[in-house]
């Protein structure tokens, strides 16, 4: 299959040597596996970041040349280079599936573009839509407030923003990650802004999701 793909490898900053593949070693692995398999390396996006924050700028680099159609896929060598996070992992996987190419995991035989992977893209995509379970305060009355049909509590001025950054071109994942960056509050209480969160907002204005 002809692709045009960009590599990702990742490691943490206190990951002992030879205890994870190193940047080196997963970007070879890739590089070899595209020209095995035909692919256009547009290049590896390399990142010394953990996995436990969708907040890396390399990661969202690489995710924004596949939304903006540069590449056809999201390749790593591992799925954890992605993230630690299932959730996290879904909400890659649903904006992969929404914007139209593939994350490629290669160590775990995951290819979201192919037949087989494709089923495993809808589920995480659709897994990524489920309300996220929380157990403080804030969680259980955003729970009670959606349960009892109430609007969202998102300020105006924020709504407005929302709507010209989506206006500009932005991606829901990057305007979520800009509002999160700046700690703009999520209207329902959760730790991250979330592109469902973005479409009821958008919804709610008439503007085009």
């Amino acid at each position: 299959m002809s692709r045009h793909v960009v590599g990702y490898a990742r490691v943490a900053p206190r990951e002992r040597p030879g205890e994870r593949p190193s940047l080196d070693d997963q970007a070879a692995l890739i590089a070899e596996t595209a020209a095995a398999r035909g692919w256009t390396l547009a290049g590896v996006v390399r990142e010394i970041r953990t996995g436990r924050s969708m907040r890396r700028p390399g990661l969202r680099d690489a995710l924004d040349r596949c939304a903006r159609g540069e590449a056809d896929a999201i390749v790593v060598s591992e799925l954890d280079r992605l993230t630690y996070s299932a959730g996290d992992l879904a909400q890659i996987v649903r904006g992969a599936v929404r914007d139209g190419y593939a994350v490629v995991a290669l160590a775990d035989g995951l290819d979201t573009g192919s037949e087989e992977g494709r089923l495993v893209g809808e589920v995480l995509s659709t897994v990524a839509t489920w309300v996220p379970l929380g157990v403080g305060p804030q969680a259980r009355r955003a729970r009670a407030a959606r349960r009892a049909g109430r609007p969202s509590s998102t300020p105006p001025e924020v709504a407005e923003r929302i709507r010209a950054m989506r206006s500009e071109g932005m991606t829901l994942q990057a305007i979520c990650d800009t509002l999160d960056a700046e700690g703009v509050p999520t209207p329902r209480g959760g730790q991250r802004w979330r592109p469902t969160s973005l479409r009821a907002v958008l919804r709610d204005e008439g503007a085009p999701v």
